[in-house]
């Protein structure tokens, strides 16, 4: 059996049980339990999300990181400044050709807030995830990875789709966003046959956002 990893912060949350769900029976698929964060923190954890399996054997790798960069806190600046975290895409993509080198890779563009809902110490923009989106993209798609436009996918959504202001945890956002991140992993796994979805989402809401 094929083995999928899918690494990211609350966006892959809000998929990463239907595709396994989906997948159930054709794929291995594994995520962390918690959130993967920044794109420093996916850096840092990236091999320990691989403790019980050996990298070279993960077939595809699916991963997203930068909603948490761009967060402003209490009106300052952005938590991590664009250079640097184009800086940590570079490393991770470095790090996971080393400790997956079999791995067709996939990186996913973090998706739309809606920021007038949000507070003034709780910031983001979507004007400035949408750069930090093309910053990775720039240099994910330099070492040959694929992207799953998420952010494109995120804007033809309706307002009622999202379950706060940066999340869709809803029944019609799980479904959304599950769809296109198979449509994404399945041909990389081999798989040709129509995939059936199949919802399981989480029954409290994922820590951290």
């Amino acid at each position: 059996m094929k083995n999928l990893l899918l690494i990211g912060d609350s966006i892959r949350m809000g998929y990463d049980k239907s595709v396994k769900k989906t997948l159930e029976g054709k794929v291995n698929v594994i995520f962390p339990e918690e959130n993967c964060r920044f794109a420093s923190y996916v850096l840092r954890y990236f091999h320990e999300y691989l403790k019980d399996i050996n990298g070279e054997d993960i077939d595809v790798v699916h991963w997203n990181a930068g909603l948490w960069d761009c967060l402003r806190l209490f009106e300052e600046e952005p938590h991590t400044p664009i250079d640097i975290y184009a800086y940590y895409i570079e490393r991770i993509c470095i790090r996971i050709k080393k400790i997956c080198p079999n791995a067709h890779v996939i990186f996913a563009t973090s998706t739309k807030v809606l920021s007038e809902k949000m507070g003034k110490d709780f910031k983001r923009y979507n004007e400035e995830i949408e750069k930090y989106n093309k910053a990775a993209v720039k240099i994910v798609k330099k070492y040959g990875f694929k992207v799953n436009d998420l952010y494109a996918l995120s804007v033809t959504l309706s307002e009622d789709v999202h379950s706060d202001a940066v999340h869709y945890y809803t029944s019609a956002g799980t479904e959304a966003f599950t769809n296109q991140v198979l449509s994404f992993v399945a041909p990389e796994l081999g798989i040709n046959e129509q995939l059936e979805y199949r919802e399981e989402m989480y029954t409290d809401k994922p820590i951290g956002i």
